[in-house]
């Protein structure tokens, strides 16, 4: 079917005459070979809801290897699509439907799908070779496992290559289009629009006709599969969001954080440069980056992590936009190199994108464990401000403040992100550019030559002037050997030493007069619980529900971890118990209890998965 006679069917397309059920939300997971095309199936289901106007967070999981075991249980890649008409903050907790590409993520997957719930299963993937492969001794649907499912086996395999006769495509070819079958039949049970995918396969394969061709017909195979067979008896209609109002716009993480800091370049009159080496799940916010060169934004891919970091100081010293951003691993390398950033009190961002560890670790699994790097990971004392992402599109505001701190106190800031905000994706509301606050930097004029410029004279807030190198009159020394205070001079003078670390210290601390106090959602004692980065939506949930349930129980979320907010210590000296739920064994718990002496609780986890709001509800009625 070509592209025009199928957009002249759309009505057809979005509609059915099977009975519909209306619900408030759906949570769907997409799972498979890593070849199987999960992430683009997912990410089309996401961008079809966003634009059907509902609330969507996902939850891409996937493999560290670029080619994974085909049909094992290492090999599966998955994507789960929560979408709703209220506002949603997690990726869904149990599944309401499951679509399972072969028996390995059947069996990987299965445990996430709610009693009742609607399994989709590729029967033609369940050949013997299938499941040993998935090392199953027996075949699932035949064991009484699936029991309490709603079982809908489907053909896609033979009903894909059916459907794609006469394209030209080969056998091989043609199974790697049963994902766009998949999809039709997922877009019709949900009454997804299917014209923006149209779309895309026009864009993707514009330059491979016959892919294209076989594509559309899979897609549309799928969708008039479910209006054809009898195994549905309805269909789902999720009604819009009420979302505030404005424009919206479907983002993921990395790319978010991406165009905060091209905001951040236009808000302060300063050309954008990156310096990064490519590393899982980081090497995004350098890709998205790459495409703005028109805008003036320079990206630069270096030899490895400590190049990388350099040309970012580099770029400060010049008076411009300097920006690195890395993982886990990355990070440690730069560790010389942000010290040395400290130490020549500079403006510029380090993005850590954390994900599973130590060492190599999970590559492509979110952990929260990097926090005490970012604290101490640097030799001698090297302090700098450090604040987290709570969302995908909270990436784009956090950048924005991030910039605005550093220029503010002449200071490197950190910014942690992790593999679960930069890979999920959320509805963001477009900000007018003209409405954001300006980011004021002022570089100190000529000097007359009366006087030496002194490049550590600094100001209340104990920042010192950043000099544009070339500016007649204002020469001075830069390195990483402890400065004079005012003059920046070498000093070996021990009085000035400590004069210089308490005062590079306090710097820090005074970030503490410009960001915003903590705020509480809930109750104002009782159990308190205190979260930071990615797990805000799924505390923010677990404590309404509690609250629901008759617990006193109030939510608060920290953006900075250090400074921490100036009122955080009689926030939390108002609850009776605090909770903090991190995905690490407890590493702003420590900070907590070392400052503030409040005995706070754990709830942990390190398995490369984000909490459920399950497990945080059953924590907090258990404390509460």
């Amino acid at each position: 079917m070509s592209s025009s006679s199928t957009s002249s069917q759309r009505s057809d397309f979005i509609s059915s005459g099977k009975p519909r059920e209306s619900v408030n939300g759906v949570t769907v997971r997409l799972v498979g070979d890593s070849g199987d095309g999960m992430q683009l199936l997912g990410t089309q289901l996401t961008n079809v809801s966003a634009l059907s106007g509902n609330d969507v967070a996902t939850f891409p999981d996937f493999p560290a290897e670029i080619r994974a075991p085909r049909g094992t249980r290492a090999g599966v890649s998955g994507y789960q699509v929560h979408f709703a008409s209220e506002e949603i903050y997690t990726p869904g907790d149990g599944l309401d439907a499951l679509v399972a590409m072969n028996p390995a993520a059947l069996v990987t997957n299965l445990g996430d799908l709610k009693r009742s719930g609607l399994l989709i299963l590729n029967s033609d993937s369940f050949e013997a070779k299938d499941l040993k492969l998935a090392k199953l001794d027996q075949d699932p649907r035949q064991t009484g496992r699936l029991k309490d499912y709603r079982v809908i086996e489907v053909a896609m395999t033979t009903l894909t290559r059916g459907a794609v006769e006469g394209t030209g495509l080969s056998v091989k070819d043609a199974d790697q289009c049963k994902n766009f079958f998949a999809m039709g039949l997922v877009f019709w049970l949900y009454g997804r629009d299917y014209e923006p995918t149209l779309r895309f396969i026009e864009s993707k394969f514009k330059h491979l006709p016959a892919v294209a061709e076989a594509n559309r017909r899979a897609l549309t195979a799928g969708w008039n599969y479910g209006e054809t067979t009898e195994d549905f008896v309805s269909t789902y209609q999720v009604a819009p969001a009420r979302l505030p109002p404005g424009t919206y716009k479907n983002v993921m993480g990395n790319q978010a954080l991406a165009w905060g800091l091209m905001a951040a370049a236009e808000l302060s009159g300063k050309e954008l440069f990156i310096g990064a080496y490519p590393i899982t799940p980081a090497s995004d916010v350098l890709h998205e980056l790459s495409r703005y060169k028109h805008y003036g934004v320079r990206t630069f891919q270096a030899e490895d992590e400590i190049a990388a970091v350099c040309s970012a100081i580099g770029t400060a010293f010049g008076g411009g936009m300097g920006v690195t951003v890395s993982s886990g691993p990355g990070i440690a390398l730069k560790a010389e190199g942000m010290g040395l950033a400290v130490m020549l009190e500079l403006p510029m961002l380090i993005l850590n994108i954390q994900r599973g560890g130590p060492s190599t670790g999970l590559p492509t699994k979110t952990e929260q464990a990097d926090l005490l790097m970012a604290m101490f990971g640097r030799n001698g004392e090297a302090p700098m401000p450090i604040l987290a992402a709570r969302s995908p599109a909270d990436c784009f505001d956090t950048a924005i403040e991030a910039w605005r701190i550093a220029t503010k106190l002449m200071t490197p800031v950190m910014v942690l992100s992790d593999g679960y905000i930069a890979n999920g994706a959320e509805p963001w509301r477009i900000p007018d550019l003209a409405s954001l606050p300006k980011i004021e930097i002022r570089h100190p004029e000529a000097g007359t030559g009366a006087e030496p410029f002194k490049p550590y004279l600094r100001n209340e807030n104990l920042s010192r002037p950043w000099a544009v190198p070339g500016t007649p009159g204002l020469m001075h020394r830069i390195g990483g050997l402890e400065k004079e205070d005012g003059t920046g001079n070498i000093s070996y003078d021990p009085q000035n030493h400590q004069h210089m670390v308490n005062t590079r210290a306090q710097k820090v601390e005074n970030a503490a007069k410009f960001i915003e106090p903590v705020q509480v959602v809930g109750d104002d004692s009782g159990l308190l619980v205190l979260s930071w980065g990615g797990t805000y939506g799924a505390c923010y949930t677990a404590t309404a529900q509690a609250r629901a349930q008759g617990k006193r129980v109030g939510h608060a979320h920290l953006r900075w971890l250090n400074p921490f907010p100036a009122n955080l210590g009689d926030v939390l000296r108002q609850y009776d118990r605090v909770l903090i739920p991190e995905l690490n064994t407890g590493q702003l718990r420590l900070l907590i209890n070392g400052r503030y002496q409040v005995g706070a609780v754990g709830l942990n986890k390190v398995q490369g998965k984000p909490f459920t709001v399950t497990e945080l509800v059953e924590e907090i009625v258990r404390l509460a």
